[in-house]
């Protein structure tokens, strides 16, 4: 039987060229980084000197040395919540909740990740966080983290957590306390005493309406009073006997009227009789 197989045969350096082609592939893919939006990058010289801190590399394509690596972080802001145990003024321990705004210095993302590690939140943020927090915290009563004092509070942990991140790289951009957990008899207390407080404040505004209504009727006496007074004093008995001739005229042109007796009683004025 004649053997009708055929043998295949590669050209000459075809096999070393698909494993060039391949390794080309390979190499391109592990060369090339596409950073995402809101994000940033660094290189890490394997065979140099570690973290590249000149150049921070932005959102797109990059190519990349297949030696090195590209350490992609995001630097856009962003925001952690925590509930740390902290103690008042007086020593009673209470529970804060909060949430922090921050974000990387882009341009020195190289200095940040060279000193603080690519873990920088943890290394660095959290702790200057606790820091700030107990010693704001500790400077207030219970009553006044329940209640009135949330916005300053607020304010000078901001500025402690700032002050103590000052040329680290790392900018904290907000500070808000979401809410204070106190002991319950604690907080019944509180806010007891606040309502009795409420009370205590509209009582005084319905007995501060009063008095200024009360006030305002006496001085509208007072004032129809003197009214009063000057009239009297300017009607004359003269003035008196014109008006009640002026009166009698009139009652004189009225139909009812049968007769009118020109004269004066013992008040001087005209007397009326006979009428319908």
């Amino acid at each position: 039987m004649a053997n009708n197989q055929m043998d295949i045969k590669f050209p000459k350096g075809g096999v070393l060229l698909v494993i060039i082609v391949i390794a080309v592939i390979i190499l391109f893919s592990k060369s090339t980084v596409t950073i995402g939006p809101g994000e940033g990058g660094v290189i890490f010289e394997t065979l140099g000197s570690g973290i590249n801190t000149e150049k921070s590399y932005g959102e797109g394509f990059h190519i990349v040395a297949p030696w090195n690596r590209m350490i992609v972080r995001k630097v856009r802001q962003q925001s952690i919540s925590d509930e740390m145990n902290v103690l008042s003024v007086n020593g009673l321990e209470v529970k804060v909740s909060g949430t922090i705004w921050y974000e990387p210095e882009f341009a020195n993302l190289g200095l940040l990740i060279k000193t603080k590690g690519e873990d920088y939140e943890r290394e660095l943020l959290d702790p200057a966080i606790n820091a700030a927090a107990r010693s704001v915290v500790g400077r207030y009563t219970p009553e006044q983290l329940y209640s009135s004092k949330r916005d300053v509070i607020e304010q000078e942990i901001l500025d402690e957590v700032q002050n103590v991140l000052k040329g680290q790289f790392l900018l904290v951009k907000r500070v808000l306390v979401e809410d204070v957990k106190l002991p319950s008899t604690i907080r019944i207390a509180i806010e007891t005493k606040l309502k009795q407080e409420q009370e205590s404040l509209e009582y005084e505004f319905r007995l501060s309406k009063a008095k200024k209504e009360a006030e305002r009727q006496k001085i509208d006496a007072e004032g129809k009073a003197v009214a009063n007074k000057i009239l009297s004093e300017s009607l004359t008995d003269k003035i008196l006997q014109e008006k009640g001739i002026s009166a009698t005229l009139e009652l004189a042109k009225s139909t009812n009227s049968k007769v009118v007796v020109i004269g004066s009683g013992k008040s001087g004025m005209p007397i009326i009789l006979g009428n319908q």
